[in-house]
């Protein structure tokens, strides 16, 4: 395979085998030979308890998602083989939008059908949405009591450390040469110095990528591809040769039908918005952004950033940082972010009258629109993915894009930086105010701890958040 994606899916593979090392509940489920059997495929119910529990511990970003779902769905409860949930996760990880979302969706859907990957989605971040929507509440209720302020002080510095370890985590895979090297670079630049906008520098890496790509094929080249697991854990309900069932055979027709479908809800939903002229630039920017998530949730945060705080202003900057923050902490896919920038923006431009309704329809429509895109993805081109199982190709312009994202999110580290070192620094007077060492200590422990001692995010951000705890009844 030409992408980088599959070097993602074959170290992917061998992080899920090392996560799922131990089971929780007392040893793996039959290896091969143990098992005779498939198991009985669940109902609807059953697989809606699983779905809802999964939605609730989901936590640790895409590998821990990823990883959680492979221990229930392939090793202990066989609904599906190992490769063809890597069939599956490859298929994700070419789209935008959040990949471990995706799969629960493709995964549902293979099992029940449009009402099985509706499920499945919907109670994916559905958890999330509640807990992120709340918690947005109490910060703009309570988030100048002293005590408040100075949790999110020590958070700030751990937030800087996380988005510089996924620069290194994505960069690491990524940028494989001096070409890719370059791409990355000039991405930072573009967009720190002369700042060019996000969906501009993802073009022209995909250009790049696709001239290079024929000119110089073997720069981006990748090892690894779907299907590259190794272990077997007995017969599986969806196996290896397993036939897709009806409703995952692919058509022209059914093709046609389920996209339309699915731009006649989008249309609809934003006619409901006509007369809510934030409500609807919400929409449209949310929708954009959806399709721009090229790379997981820290390449799409920029573009978000630029729009939501620099363009429409719906926040400020260090509130952007405090939902980021958050959304590490809480269950669900990182992208979930939106829900923090569509509540704060809904209050902020007071969209609904009150502040819990406004802040409600902001989150909603921000939810919506953002998650609407990977349905689409997964239930108008699953049935054409089962179809060419087994040749999936990836692009080097996808390559390319990788490499520009990495740039990218050194740009949100450098900005996270600035704010949290230099809290009262302005365009004008970029270094203005007090320099916050404590918080630069705080923020090399923090990748210390994150890179060299591989620790928890969630435990990380917890131990700042105590550090700045203790800092406000110091100060």
């Amino acid at each position: 395979s030409n992408s980088v994606r599959c070097v993602r899916v074959a170290s992917m593979n061998e992080s899920l085998e090392q996560a799922c090392a131990a089971d929780a509940d007392g040893g793996f489920p039959p290896k091969a030979g143990a098992a005779s059997a498939a198991p009985v495929a669940p109902t609807l119910g059953e697989a809606l308890r699983f779905w809802l529990k999964l939605g609730f511990i989901s936590f640790g970003g895409p590998a821990g998602q990823i990883a959680i779902m492979h221990q229930e769905l392939v090793e202990r409860r066989r609904w599906i083989s190992e490769h063809r949930f890597l069939h599956a996760l490859n298929y994700c990880m070419l789209l935008p939008g959040p990949e471990a979302c995706q799969l629960a969706i493709y995964t549902g859907w293979l099992l029940h059908g449009l009402a099985g990957g509706l499920m499945a989605g919907l109670l994916f971040f559905l958890p999330a949405f509640v807990l992120l929507s709340g918690l947005a509440g109490a910060y703009l209720a309570f988030g100048d009591l002293p005590v408040v302020q100075g949790i999110f002080y020590g958070i700030k510095p751990a937030v800087v450390a996380v988005v510089l370890f996924a620069a290194w985590r994505i960069g690491s895979r990524a940028i494989r040469n001096r070409v890719l090297l370059a791409v990355a670079l000039l991405a930072f630049i573009g967009i720190f110095f002369f700042k060019v906008d996000f969906p501009w520098i993802i073009l022209a890496a995909g250009l790049f990528g696709a001239i290079a790509g024929r000119l110089a094929p073997a720069l981006f080249q990748g090892g690894g591809g779907h299907g590259a697991g190794g272990k077997n854990f007995g017969p599986a309900l969806i196996d290896d040769d397993t036939p897709p069932p009806p409703h995952a055979r692919f058509s022209w027709g059914g093709f046609a039908a389920m996209l339309g479908a699915f731009l006649a809800v989008w249309a609809v939903a934003m006619l409901a918005l006509r007369g809510l002229p934030e409500l609807w630039r919400m929409g449209e920017f949310f929708t954009e952004a959806a399709f721009l998530t090229i790379g997981g949730a820290y390449a799409v945060l920029p573009y978000v950033y630029q729009g939501a705080v620099e363009h429409f202003g719906w926040l400020s900057g260090p509130q952007m940082i405090d939902g980021l923050a958050l959304g590490e902490t809480t269950p669900g896919p990182l992208i979930m972010i939106v829900t923090w920038v569509g509540y704060v923006g809904g209050v902020t431009k007071a969209v609904a009258g009150g502040a819990i309704a406004s802040g409600l329809a902001g989150a909603a429509v921000a939810t919506f629109f953002t998650f609407l895109p990977s349905f689409m993805f997964i239930l108008v081109g699953g049935p054409l993915v089962e179809a060419t199982r087994g040749e999936l190709r990836f692009t080097a312009p996808l390559t390319a894009i990788t490499a520009a994202v990495v740039g990218v999110i050194l740009n949100l580290a450098a900005f996270f930086a600035w704010h949290t070192f230099w809290p009262r620094a302005t365009v004008a007077e970029p270094f203005a105010g007090t320099f916050e060492w404590l918080s630069v200590v705080a923020a090399v422990c923090a990748i210390v701890a994150l890179w060299r001692y591989k620790a928890d995010i969630m435990k990380v951000i917890g131990a700042c958040a105590l550090l700045g705890l203790a800092l406000s009844f110091v100060r």
